[in-house]
């Protein structure tokens, strides 16, 4: 899966007696950092719903994440996506701590419909800590398409326009597959033709030229056709000047899709 890209993988702690069965994926270990690259296959269940959790918050602490009382990921960092995670269909409330604190930072209540797929986005400073539950697309885009959705949750960059780039063409060749976007926006999902792509954004409103300054330029992505994700702009840390980098994550997987 050449076009999953996961910055920062936290650690996660994994207490639901119905994970047994999903012990080979989840490590149910305490304070033991785990790689998720190897264990983002999305399994859909008809039985079981499913949630995964972004922080992409850039200054808030470690965060413990709770449903009701059950913890599903631990010190889970800035930049971090966990594997979706199966549990039983139902109202929960979804709680980030700080880490290995009861310091409740944001919480939600949603229902988590049978055979569904979701993610928790934790945004914003800390001092105004967000979460956003979202309903993810859980089946193949149309066709000789893919299907892209776009969230802003950079705090300190302006509006941009986004570009998708196909191989072997140049930004002034293009046009923005979506303008204006801006801090706490979300896309939808936009289906685009299957092809590789490098993303590229500019200042709202930029009028692109040979010499135009990016504010943020992606490697070639190949996307397998019928392929789902979420691309989500974050603030870029540890700069004396404002950045901008962006985390993906896979909503849907062709079944015929190869690492």
């Amino acid at each position: 899966m050449s076009f999953i890209k996961t910055l920062n993988l936290g650690q996660r702690l994994m207490s639901f007696t119905n994970l047994v069965r999903k012990a080979a994926c989840f490590a149910a270990v305490a304070s033991v950092t785990v790689a998720l690259s190897g264990c983002q296959g999305i399994v859909n269940s008809p039985t079981m719903s499913q949630v995964r959790i972004i922080n992409a918050s850039p200054d808030a602490p470690g965060l413990d994440i709770y449903q009701n009382s059950a913890i599903i990921a631990s010190n889970l960092g800035f930049g971090s996506i966990t594997s979706y995670v199966p549990i039983d269909p139902g109202t929960y409330t979804t709680t980030a701590n700080a880490f290995g604190t009861k310091q409740a930072l944001s919480s939600s209540k949603t229902t988590f419909v049978t055979a569904n797929q979701y993610t928790v986005l934790i945004g914003n400073v800390a001092a105004s800590l967000q979460q956003l539950t979202l309903k993810d697309q859980s089946q193949a885009a149309p066709s000789g398409q893919i299907a892209l959705r776009f969230i802003d949750q950079a705090t300190r960059i302006a509006a941009v326009d986004v570009y998708l780039i196909p191989s072997g063409s140049k930004l002034t060749d293009v046009t923005p597959v979506y303008t204006n976007l801006s801090f706490g926006i979300n896309t939808g999902y936009l289906n685009i033709p299957v092809g590789t792509y490098s993303l590229a954004m500019v200042p709202t409103g930029t009028i692109p030229t040979s010499t135009t300054v990016l504010t943020y330029s992606g490697p070639q992505v190949t996307y397998t056709s019928g392929s789902a994700s979420t691309v989500i702009l974050i603030d870029q840390q540890l700069l004396t000047t404002p950045g901008l980098q962006v985390i993906t994550a896979p909503d849907y997987v062709s079944p015929t899709a190869t690492s």
